[in-house]
């Protein structure tokens, strides 16, 4: 078992690179296939914190989603955009890397050389 963790989307192209990277650096990562197996509320939070994001921070603007639940509304809480999240998980920011307390978005891929140092 490895002690990095990727929330990815093998059909997204900077969530494929990603593993790559950490592939290339023989770390074969623990894989959650975050659209299948959608991340709880408690564990979003842990990420974010992790991150050091704000779930705004992790929403994907270019989504349908975001624009149809009007998600760009400031007034919306962070517990709000969370809810749309786990409603519709292609709202959150891919892929998410994690080792221990910490993680990067692989955004760009390259990010995830920040963790194997």
């Amino acid at each position: 078992m490895s002690n990095i963790t990727i929330y990815h989307n093998p059909r997204c192209s900077k969530s494929r690179q990603t593993l790559a990277i950490l592939e290339e650096h023989n770390i074969q990562p623990e894989v959650v296939l975050y659209l299948e197996n959608t991340p709880s509320k408690q564990k979003l939070h842990e990420l974010l914190q992790q991150l050091g994001k704000s779930p705004r921070d992790i929403l994907r603007k270019s989504e349908d989603a975001y624009q149809e639940k009007g998600l760009a509304d400031m007034s919306l809480s962070d517990d709000d955009l969370l809810e749309a999240m786990l409603a519709e998980p292609k709202l959150i920011e891919r892929p998410i890397v994690v080792r221990g307390n910490n993680a990067v978005l692989g955004r760009p891929p390259e990010n995830v050389l920040e963790l194997i140092k």
